[in-house]
C-alpha cells in the first residue's frame, strides 16, 4: 500500500521527516518497506534560482553571444555568456548555478560548470524552458514577471514540490490503516497531536426531490448499510492537475474526473465508492440482493461471468445485476463520456460476502481489498459528502436529491473487558493507568465503565478496529503505541538449544559465494516469490505446471514463480528507467512448480544478471558492452569455488533464452546461461540486452567438494603447439577438446581456440579451428621427440574421430 507524505500532511500537519515518520509507523506495526522520493520534474530544479540581468553587452569575439552580469541573490554577481536573442538588462530570469544538473525535455542530463566561451568566463547558464524540462520551446530564455527576490529557488516560483511515498506492508488485520486517514489516525496516537477529516461542513442537499433513486436491501447479512446520492449536470472530463498528481503519487493512472474522485476518496478515507450512470439504473431503484444461480453478467472489463447464488449483487428494480457488490461494476451501468446524471454508492458490505465473490470470479480490486478486511460503517456518509463536494468543484455537479441512507441495524461498538494488572503481566512492564487511558483515547477506544477499585475497565471499541475483539487485542494496541522498544529486557533473559549443524552448512556456502560475486562487482537483490502468471502463460508455460495463489491480493501477484528470471528483470527495468543502465546483480531465490503427478516442487536457484557496460569509460580505454564471456566467467568461478572447476558445456534450448548453453557436472545440468530472449525483454519492458544465468543451488550444495589440493609449481618449461583443423560445420570446439583430453592425458595441460574461419575456399559445410595446445611434463624437460609423438597422437585422433583435415 502506498501512502503519500504530502497527502498525509493535509490530514495531520507535522514537520516530521519521512524517515522519522517511517520509523514511527514501522515501530507500531505498519511496516514501512521503502520510501520513494517523487519529484514533479527530474532533478527538482535543484541549483536553479531566480536571477536578475544587471548588464548585457555583445560578446567581443562572437556576434550571436551576449556577455551579461546576473544577480543571483548572494551579493556576488555572476558573469554569464548567453546565446539567447531576447536577453537584455533588467530581466528576471531563470539561472542554473555552477554544479546544477539540468534535465532537458529532450536529450541527456548535463551538469553546469564554470567555463570559458570564446575567451570569456561564464559562471552559470540563463535557461530556456526546454533546458530545464518545463516545456519544449527553445526560442529564447524564460523572462519572468515576479516580485520574488533574487536567489529564490526556481522550484518555489514554479510551484514544484517533492513528495515522499511510503510503501507499507499492510497485514490483513490492519484494515483500519488502509487509507491516508487511517495512517493519520495511527500517527495521532504516536505523535499525540490531532488529525482531522477533510472539510465537509458546507455540504448541502435539498430536503426533497421529485425523482430520486430508491434503495432496498433484501439481504441484510450481506449489506448492513447502503447509502447513495444523486448528482445532476455532471460534466465528464479530465481531472485537474492536483488530483492527477495525487493519484499518480500512489501509482494510479487518472481516468476521468468522476472515476478519479471515487479513487481519491477511497485512498483518502478508506471507504470504497462506486459511480453509476443514473439513467442506466432500471426503474430508478437499487436492490441489494443475492444473485440468481447461473445468470449471466458482463463486468466493466467486458468479460461475461456466470453468477452463483452466493454472490451479492447490486441490481435494478427488476432484479437485473448492475454490479458485483464491493468488487466490480457492470459494463452497462458504468459512467461514460455521455453521462450527465451520476448516482454515487457508498456502502458497508460484509467481508465474507465480498471475499467469496472476489474469490469465485478471480477479481481483486482496491475496493474488494478493503471490504474483505472490513471497512468503517461510520465512514459511509462522510465519504459520500466528500466525493460530492469534489465533483461540484471539478465536474460542475449539482446535488439533486437528499442522501439515501438505508441502515436497518446500526453496527454497535464492541465491548471488551480490560484488567489493568493483566496489562502488566502480558507486557512484562508496568504502564501507568493515565498513559493507558491516553493511548486508548487516541485510538478512539472509549472507556464506558470502570470498577470501584479502578483495576477493571469496560471498553467500547469502534467498528473500524476490526481486529480488536479481546482483552489480548486491547493490550497489543496499548503496547504498539507505548512502543516495543520501551519495554526493558530482563537481566537474566537467556536461551539455549542443541541442534545438528549440517555439513556443509548451506548458509555458509551462500555467504561465501555472495562474497565471491560481490567482489566481482555484483550486487545482491531479493525479490518477491509471487509474480504475474501472464509472464509464463504468454511464453508457453503449461498452465498445470504453475503454482497458483487461490486468494491473491493482486492479479500481478497470483502465482509462485517457476523462474527467478522475471522477478530480476523487474528490478533491472526499475533501475534502467532511472538511468542506472550498467548492472551486475545476483539473487539466491526459490522457484516453484507442479510436476506431472501434481506434486509441488520447491527449488533453490542462484540467478546472475548482467546488462549494460562491463567497464566504465576512462581516459585509458573506452567502455565495453557486457558479453556472454563476462557472464560465463562469473559462473565458472562460482562452480570452481563449489568444487566443480571443469563443467562440460552443451547447447540447450531454454524457453526464456535466445540460444543458451548448459553446463554439466557428472551428467547433471548445474547451470544454464545465455542472452534473454527479445520477446521476454519486450514483455517486461526492459529496453536493453540482458545476459542471464541460473544455477541449480540445491544440487551444488548437495555435491559440494571442499577438497583443497596444493601442489608445487612445475620446474620444467611448458611448450605450445598450434594446429589448424578443417572439420564439418556441425563439429563443436568442445568435441575437439574432449578428443584431445582423451588422446593425450599425460602431457596435455590446456586446449584453447584462438580463431574460427569459414569461407568458400574451405568447401561447402566446412569450417576451420585454429587451436593451441600447451604441453608440459612436471618431471623433466620435454624433448622434440616426445612433443612430436604427442602431437601425432592428437592429429591421428582428430582425423579418426572428427574427420579433421590438418591445414599445413
Amino acid at each position: 500500500m502506498k501512502i503519500s507524505l504530502d497527502w498525509l500532511r493535509t490530514l495531520i500537519p507535522t514537520d516530521k521527516s519521512a524517515a522519522e515518520i517511517g520509523a514511527l509507523l514501522t515501530g507500531s506495526g505498519l511496516e514501512v518497506e521503502g520510501i520513494e522520493e517523487l519529484e514533479s520534474i527530474p532533478g527538482g530544479l535543484r541549483g536553479v534560482v531566480i536571477g536578475e540581468v544587471l548588464t548585457c553587452q555583445k560578446h567581443p569575439d562572437a556576434d550571436k553571444l551576449s556577455l551579461t552580469t546576473v544577480d543571483v541573490g548572494d551579493g556576488t554577481p555572476r558573469q554569464i555568456v548567453c546565446g539567447a536573442p531576447n536577453v537584455t538588462a533588467g530581466q528576471k530570469v531563470v539561472v542554473a548555478l555552477d554544479g546544477a544538473t539540468l534535465y532537458p525535455s529532450q536529450g541527456e542530463p548535463f551538469k553546469i560548470k564554470k567555463s570559458k566561451i570564446r575567451g570569456a568566463a561564464s559562471e552559470g547558464m540563463i535557461c530556456a524552458e526546454d533546458e530545464i524540462g518545463l516545456g519544449t520551446s527553445h526560442a529564447g530564455i524564460m523572462v519572468l514577471d515576479t516580485p520574488l527576490p533574487n536567489g529564490t529557488p526556481a522550484a518555489e516560483y514554479f510551484g514544484l514540490g517533492s513528495d515522499s511515498v511510503f510503501e507499507i506492508g499492510l497485514t490483513p488485520n490492519r484494515a483500519d490503516a488502509a487509507s491516508h486517514f487511517g495512517v493519520a489516525r495511527e500517527l495521532r496516537a504516536l505523535l499525540r497531536q490531532p488529525c482531522h477529516l477533510p472539510e465537509i461542513g458546507h455540504f448541502h442537499a435539498p430536503a426533497t426531490a421529485k425523482r430520486n433513486i430508491r434503495v432496498e436491501i433484501q439481504d441484510e447479512t450481506g449489506s448492513q448499510r447502503y447509502a447513495g446520492l444523486l448528482l445532476d449536470n455532471v460534466k465528464i472530463g479530465p481531472s485537474p492537475e492536483w488530483l492527477q498528481r495525487r493519484l499518480r503519487s500512489i501509482g494510479l493512472s487518472p481516468i476521468n474526473n468522476v472515476v478519479d474522485v471515487t479513487n481519491f476518496v477511497l485512498h483518502e478515507l478508506g471507504q470504497p465508492l462506486h459511480a453509476f450512470d443514473a439513467d442506466q439504473i432500471p426503474g430508478g431503484k437499487i436492490v441489494v440482493k443475492r444473485a440468481t444461480e447461473g445468470e449471466k453478467f458482463v463486468t466493466l472489463d467486458g468479460a461475461e461471468r456466470t453468477l452463483r447464488a452466493a454472490d451479492l449483487v447490486i441490481a435494478g428494480a427488476a432484479g437485473e445485476p448492475l454490479a458485483l457488490a464491493g468488487v466490480f461494476g457492470g459494463k452497462t451501468s458504468g459512467v461514460s463520456d455521455a453521462t450527465t446524471r451520476v448516482f454515487l454508492e457508498s456502502a458497508y458490505f460484509a467481508p465474507a460476502a465480498v471475499r467469496r465473490t472476489a474469490q469465485t470470479h478471480q477479481l481483486k480490486t482496491d475496493a474488494s481489498f478493503r471490504f474483505e478486511r472490513g471497512t468503517d460503517p461510520h465512514m459511509v456518509p462522510i465519504a459520500l459528502k466528500r466525493a460530492a463536494l469534489l465533483l461540484q468543484e471539478i465536474a460542475g455537479a449539482t446535488i439533486a436529491a437528499p442522501i439515501v441512507d438505508v441502515y436497518p441495524t446500526p453496527i454497535a461498538h464492541t465491548l471488551v473487558r480490560l484488567r489493568l494488572p493483566r496489562v502488566e503481566m502480558l507486557v512484562g512492564q508496568y504502564i501507568a493507568p493515565e498513559r493507558i487511558r491516553q493511548i486508548l483515547t487516541d485510538l478512539d477506544i472509549l472507556i464506558s465503565e470502570e470498577s470501584e477499585d479502578g483495576h477493571e475497565w469496560i471498553l467500547a471499541v469502534p467498528p473500524h478496529k476490526v481486529d480488536v475483539t479481546r482483552e489480548a487485542d486491547i493490550i497489543e494496541e496499548i503496547l504498539r503505541i507505548y512502543g516495543y522498544n520501551h519495554v526493558a529486557l530482563r537481566p537474566h533473559n537467556s536461551a539455549s538449544f542443541l541442534a545438528k549443524f549440517p555439513n556443509p552448512d548451506p548458509e555458509v556456502l551462500r555467504q561465501n559465494i555472495a562474497r565471491l560475486l560481490s567482489g566481482q562487482g555484483y550486487s545482491e537483490i531479493i525479490t518477491n516469490s509471487l509474480t504475474n502468471s501472464q509472464y509464463f502463460e504468454k511464453e508457453g508455460q503449461p498452465a498445470d505446471e504453475l503454482v497458483r495463489v487461490l486468494n491473491y491480493n493482486s492479479a500481478d501477484l497470483n502465482v509462485l514463480r517457476p523462474s527467478v528470471l522475471h522477478s530480476g528483470l523487474e528490478i533491472l527495468r526499475h533501475n534502467i528507467n532511472r538511468r542506472q543502465r550498467d548492472l551486475k546483480l545476483y539473487e539466491f531465490g526459490k522457484t516453484y512448480q507442479r510436476d506431472a503427478d501434481g506434486k509441488y516442487q520447491e527449488k533453490n536457484k542462484l540467478a546472475i544478471f548482467l546488462t549494460g557496460n562491463a567497464t566504465a569509460e576512462t581516459w585509458q580505454h573506452k567502455s565495453e558492452k557486457s558479453n556472454f564471456h563476462d557472464l560465463a566467467a562469473a559462473v565458472q568461478q562460482v562452480l570452481a569455488a563449489l568444487g566443480h572447476p571443469a563443467p562440460a558445456p552443451q547447447p540447450v534450448q531454454h524457453p526464456y533464452l535466445a540460444g543458451g548453453l548448459a553446463l554439466l557436472a557428472h551428467n547433471q545440468v548445474v547451470a544454464q546461461l545465455g542472452a534473454v530472449a527479445a520477446g521476454v525483454l519486450k514483455r517486461l519492458d526492459v529496453s536493453q540486452p540482458v545476459w542471464y544465468a541460473e544455477l541449480d543451488w540445491d544440487w551444488l550444495v548437495r555435491k559440494y567438494k571442499n577438497a583443497l589440493a596444493a601442489r608445487e609449481l612445475p620446474k620444467f618449461p611448458e611448450v605450445r603447439r598450434d594446429l589448424s583443423l578443417v572439420v564439418d560445420r556441425s563439429v563443436t570446439f568442445e568435441q575437439l577438446r574432449q578428443i584431445a583430453v582423451r588422446a593425450e592425458r599425460k602431457l596435455l595441460q590446456t586446449v584453447t581456440v584462438f580463431d574460427v574461419y569459414e569461407g568458400d575456399n574451405l568447401g561447402e559445410g566446412k569450417k576451420s579451428y585454429s587451436v593451441s595446445f600447451i604441453l608440459q611434463d612436471p618431471t623433466q624437460t620435454l624433448t622434440d621427440q616426445a612433443i612430436d609423438a604427442a602431437m601425432q597422437r592428437l592429429i591421428g585422433q582428430f582425423e579418426k574421430q572428427a574427420g579433421a583435415v590438418i591445414r599445413r
